[in-house]
């Protein structure tokens, strides 16, 4: 019955990370230029400028960009990039933001994205 457990979970985990693509340099900016973005308790616009807003409560501007095949941002007064990995769900409607396999948020197009 153990094993079954095992198998059950491995095949699940399989099944989930099919359900999101990679993206890579150009593809994540294209995902991302004038978008917005709802994680539930928060939200968060990115324009093509490179300027980006986070609503959670109250708003937080800061600055974004791709470099190599990765999202990174900046929030002042902090200057110090941070950067992700994207994926788009196999649906294109979320958005996937992960760094080190244990930092992860995901988010749903706003407006029919």
């Amino acid at each position: 019955m153990r094993a079954l457990v095992i198998v059950l979970s491995l095949m699940a985990s399989v099944a989930s990370a099919a359900d999101w693509t990679r993206l890579e340099g150009g593809d994540i900016r294209t995902a991302l230029d004038d978008k917005s973005l709802d994680y539930g308790a928060a939200s968060q616009d990115f324009r093509a400028s490179g300027a980006t807003d986070y609503y959670s409560g109250r708003p937080s501007s800061g600055r974004w960009d791709v470099r190599g095949d990765q999202y990174c941002s900046v929030w002042p007064p902090s200057d110090t990039w941070a950067c992700y990995d994207v994926d788009l769900s196999a649906d294109g409607t979320q958005v996937r933001f992960s760094r080190g396999g244990t930092d992860e948020t995901v988010g749903t197009y706003v407006g029919g994205e």
